[in-house]
């Protein structure tokens, strides 16, 4: 953010850091407080990988249920490999467009 010139104010603490101003303190505490969150920030997806790991292990986490089934998915490839406006197609399934070139690979 420093080599961009990119300006920092945390409004709850009342702290501004910007860049020009030669303060080592400003800095000090700039790097710091950087350190801190992006080691929280750490923690945080460590937790979370150590939680989805004992969900998987319960059976309890098991993914996103399909948006088609194995119907609609026939008549998609159908209608996909002879029309050529996937977003029309896409939309008539109730699906997002990658999505539906997902069910086409």
């Amino acid at each position: 953010m420093n080599d961009k010139d990119v300006s920092v104010e945390f409004v709850k603490e009342n702290m501004s850091f910007t860049v020009g101003t030669d303060d080592p303190r400003s800095t000090l505490m700039f790097t710091m407080l950087s350190a801190f969150a992006q080691f929280e920030r750490s923690l945080i997806k460590e937790r979370q990988r150590e939680g989805i790991a004992l969900a998987k292990a319960k059976g309890v986490y098991k993914g996103r249920k399909p948006a088609l089934n194995a119907e609609k998915i026939a008549q998609l490839r159908e209608q996909a490999t002879a029309e050529a406006n996937r977003s029309r197609l896409a939309k008539e399934f109730g699906i997002s467009r990658e999505t539906l070139y997902q069910y086409i690979r």
